[in-house]
């Protein structure tokens, strides 16, 4: 039976439809391109997205596949303006995997086969409508063939061009940044190269040139290439311009070779209001888009599926109302606004053009990158671990919506199938034994011990503390559980 029908497999429906089917959901996953994406595109996996692998069971393979960069450098006017590192992360992950998107589908393709699930290519969805009870889906296959599907939930992971949101009829509001960008990936030679493992940035009068390391010893250049007049598409640069552009900005002492990808692109930041009309949900570009700059766009996407996954699990195998579902376009749109928001300022500020604010803005890096609180903030922000849910509707008490630290999970084990449930960390354990039989639909079995004494946790199945109180708030908790399990005839609950 089909639960859910996610439209796109890109690394977000791959996770989205993983997640569900190893928490026993049907799905069926369609993508309407004739094969997986085949460049590198998105190339960094954060901190906090293979934290959450960890828990779909799929970590290891990518850190097998992926190249460790522990830090960063930036360099302006000549000289050297800091060197973030990534080791101070508070994560077992403190650095940048890089790993190009085609193999993160790849991975997650397998991952996903792994609980039955296999990409339905070349099948486009032409419409929809929603009911009460769930949605009727047109889809069109590559002969032509016409299909009507029913399923409860529609999940759209069809990128920036969502026919999903286009059938919602959702604005998609924000603008295009004015310049044009060049990307290549190469291979990089010379004294002046960049380590392997290394993100470096170059600030140059012309404009910025970003080198990420890439596994298999390439790299990708990322540079402005300024503007074009309107109604006219700039060809793809060649291997020539390539490194006349890198002499120029990264000081002449770098050779690059062997291109597999040559392009242009433009920064686009847009985003919907809402992530969920009705029975029907957005996820990844179909919901934002937003510069490249900190390489969190693919992070934020798959982290949106994981925030859904659990919730819609939940609710179709009848252990929570589907209230709970309200909680995820306020968590998610949040963090969009967020990470749209710290992406923009990102660029902006490696794009100014007037050479007093080049020359100031070079002064200021140079400075706050040598101390100890700023790189710490950046490679802290960049890594994720520090989103959190505290304003959504389902975090109650001090220090609620916080990431619980992986370290002190208990949970379902990694990879592993059947229902997600939530978490009790507590120091009475015979009342919390009493708390989880009383909602065994919603707690894992048995309570764990609190890492203080006088705290009662209750931690959502994606790692997110739900309720914090003290020790005496055992009538908060069951208010809250109560709160969220589904009523049945055994009373177990009921929805406020």
């Amino acid at each position: 039976m089909t639960d859910c029908l996610i439209v796109g497999a890109g690394p977000v429906g791959l996770t989205m439809a993983a997640e569900l089917a190893r928490y026993g959901v049907g799905v069926r996953l369609i993508d309407r391109a004739p094969h997986a994406t085949e460049t590198s595109k998105a190339l960094v996996v954060w901190s906090r997205t293979l934290e959450l692998m960890d828990r779909m069971g799929c970590s290891q393979a990518f850190l097998e596949a992926g190249l460790r960069a522990p830090g960063a450098s930036i360099r302006g006017g000549g000289r050297t303006l800091g060197h973030p590192r990534f080791d101070t992360i508070a994560s077992a992950y403190n650095f940048a995997l890089m790993i190009p998107q085609r193999d993160t589908e790849r991975l997650l393709a397998a991952h996903a086969r792994a609980f039955g699930v296999e990409v339905e290519r070349q099948v486009e969805l032409i419409g929809f409508t929603e009911a009460c009870d769930g949605v009727e889906a047109r889809l069109r296959h590559a002969n032509g063939y016409e299909e009507t599907v029913q399923a409860p939930w529609l999940l759209g992971c069809d990128g920036a061009h969502s026919a999903v949101r286009h059938g919602l009829g959702l604005a998609f509001t924000g603008s295009a940044q004015g310049d044009d960008w060049l990307l290549t990936d190469v291979r990089l030679d010379g004294p002046g190269a960049p380590p392997p493992d290394e993100i470096a940035t170059y600030l140059h009068r012309d404009g910025p040139c970003v080198i990420f390391p890439i596994p298999n010893g390439r790299a990708r250049v990322v540079a402005t290439v300024g503007k074009t007049e309107a109604g006219h598409a700039r060809p793809d640069p060649t291997l020539a311009e390539v490194q006349a552009l890198v002499d120029r900005r990264a000081g002449g002492d770098i050779r690059v070779s062997d291109p597999v990808w040559l392009t242009n692109f433009r920064i686009n930041e847009r985003k919907v209001s809402e992530y969920r009309r009705g029975r029907v949900f957005l996820a990844g570009d179909a919901a934002h888009i937003h510069s490249p700059a900190g390489g969190q766009g693919m992070n934020t996407g798959m982290q949106d599926a994981v925030n859904l996954a659990w919730k819609l699990a939940m609710v179709i195998r009848g252990m929570a109302g589907e209230g709970l579902l309200d909680s995820y376009s306020p968590e998610r749109s949040a963090v969009g606004d967020l990470v749209l928001r710290n992406a923009g300022r990102l660029t902006d500020l490696a794009t100014l053009s007037n050479p007093a604010a080049q020359f100031a803005r070079n002064l200021a890096l140079r400075f706050l990158l040598g101390l100890h609180a700023v790189r710490d903030r950046i490679a802290t922000t960049m890594s994720e671990i520090e989103i959190a849910y505290r304003e959504s509707p389902l975090s109650h008490g001090p220090g609620a919506g916080a990431r619980w630290p992986p370290e002190a999970y208990a949970g379902l084990p990694p990879g592993a199938g059947g229902e997600p449930r939530f978490v009790l960390y507590a120091a009475d354990m015979r009342r919390g034994a009493a708390l989880t039989r009383r909602f065994p639909r919603l707690l894992e079995p048995a309570p764990r011990p609190s890492p203080e004494r006088s705290d009662l946790v209750i931690v959502r199945p994606d790692g997110y503390v739900a309720l914090a109180a003290r020790e005496a708030a055992w009538d908060d908790a069951e208010r809250y559980l109560s709160t969220l399990a589904r009523a049945d005839e055994r009373g177990t609950g009921a929805i406020s």
